[in-house]
């Protein structure tokens, strides 16, 4: 599982790191006479890692005026050192924050980010229009937008054909409670129904929460997790865990996927990321739309990583060029058929070649029913760490779950400054 949020917004406090990353500078490698040469820093490490280059490849082969150079680090080097460079002005001219859409928040906070103005209709634009809705959402502040999503993906079902064949299950669940109670009957010998992560991982408890009609917070960032109906929503699959063992406690991301991997879990909610792994490791493999909830809709959770330009950059025309050709129709729509990703454009999702590839459609198809995680919410990050993924340690470990809301509620308003 590539995805983390561990440590994703520690942006603001991090002046004392050295500035080290190589050619961390706006103006360096351009003269007066020779090309514009951007610097550019990501966190994609994964599977998706040659799309992006590849977008930088082509970019540079068509603007011979302006240059991009492509530097890739782990998301815990880039939240380190991104913050202190910026502010000195010595960081890149563009870079993806964050795997955590509201890292966008704190640089905005210190006057980091340039504000996006090249927006409109047309190749030569940022079409914000085509762009998902509820990332330009997160992304603008004071009427103001600072990022574009550098990627965008929802997360699936993935199920084990051959276990669920050998447990007489013939398709995999459309709804909750289905999904439930195939999770009791494949947990037999030695394997499990699913294989569910709670830390250090893309958040699946979440979508089992919104799923049992739950949330973790409400619109007023208060937080929700005790009420009647959050606690409700805790009971089903805590049970399925700490009582019934359908899947292992306290597993990290890496865990749960080498779990499935392994063929000793028949489900898993993951990203398309994990898809090739899954692949090679022999999985019969079959990926499935999130089942729907108890109310009947469909829901999932959204996953992002902004991109965004330097307040301090020498080149802001050419660094939103580059944004405007990253964010276009053509290359997004090259993007998806490269690497499997959907894309960050919504009028890519009725394209005959998109709509073609089964692991592509079933990920775009849920784009609509997508929602991000805590988005805008004060301290997202501890909120996650002590907050959810505590109480769900919690609570599948026996912990009743009237007493790990009430610290968690305690815990959760404490850090979004909530009054009740």
């Amino acid at each position: 599982m590539k995805k983390s949020r561990t440590a994703a917004l520690a942006v603001v406090g991090a002046m004392s790191v050295a500035l080290a990353l190589s050619g961390c500078s706006s103006s360096s490698g351009s003269t007066s006479s020779g090309p514009v040469t951007l610097q550019l820093w990501t966190g994609f490490t994964g599977g998706d890692r040659p799309g992006y280059a590849q977008i930088v490849k082509d970019f540079n082969a068509s603007h011979k005026d302006v240059q991009v150079k492509l530097t890739v680090e782990s998301w815990d080097t880039i939240t380190q050192k991104l913050p202190s460079a910026w502010l000195t002005g010595s960081g890149p001219d563009i870079a993806a924050p964050s795997s955590d859409p509201n890292a966008i928040a704190d640089y905005v906070k210190t006057n980091s980010l340039l504000p996006i103005t090249n927006t409109g209709s047309g190749d030569s634009k940022i079409n914000t229009s085509d762009l998902i809705k509820s990332t330009i959402d997160e992304y603008t502040y004071n009427g103001k937008l600072y990022a574009v999503p550098a990627n965008y993906t929802t997360l699936s079902l993935y199920y084990n054909k051959k276990l669920f064949a050998a447990a007489g299950i013939t398709n995999p669940p459309t709804t909750v409670a289905e999904m439930a109670t195939d999770a009791q009957k494949l947990t037999k010998g030695g394997v499990y129904g699913i294989s569910l992560a709670d830390n250090a991982t893309i958040q699946m408890w979440p979508v089992l929460q919104w799923l049992e009609g739950g949330d973790i917070v409400n619109s007023n960032n208060c937080s929700v997790v005790q009420t009647a109906a959050g606690q409700k929503s805790l009971e089903t699959w805590a049970n399925l865990v700490a009582k019934d063992k359908v899947s292992p406690v306290g597993q990290t991301g890496a865990q749960a996927d080498s779990l499935f991997s392994a063929g000793k879990a028949a489900m898993e909610i993951n990203g398309p990321w994990a898809a090739p792994g899954y692949k090679s490791a022999g999985i019969d493999l079959g990926i499935a739309t999130i089942p729907t909830g108890v109310d009947g809709k469909s829901v999932t959770l959204g996953s992002t990583a902004p991109l965004a330009i330097s307040a301090k950059t020498k080149y802001p025309k050419q660094a939103q060029e580059f944004l405007a050709y990253y964010t276009s129709k053509a290359v997004q729509k090259k993007f998806s058929l490269t690497t499997g990703f959907p894309s960050v454009r919504t009028d890519l999702n009725d394209d005959p070649q998109i709509k073609a590839d089964p692991t592509i459609s079933t990920f775009s198809s849920q784009e609509a029913d997508a929602r991000l995680y805590l988005p805008k919410v004060p301290n997202a990050t501890k909120v996650d760490t002590d907050g959810e993924t505590t109480l769900i340690g919690q609570i599948t470990r026996g912990t009743s779950i009237a007493t790990a809301t009430k610290a968690a509620q305690s815990t959760i308003n404490g850090l979004t400054g909530c009054s009740q």
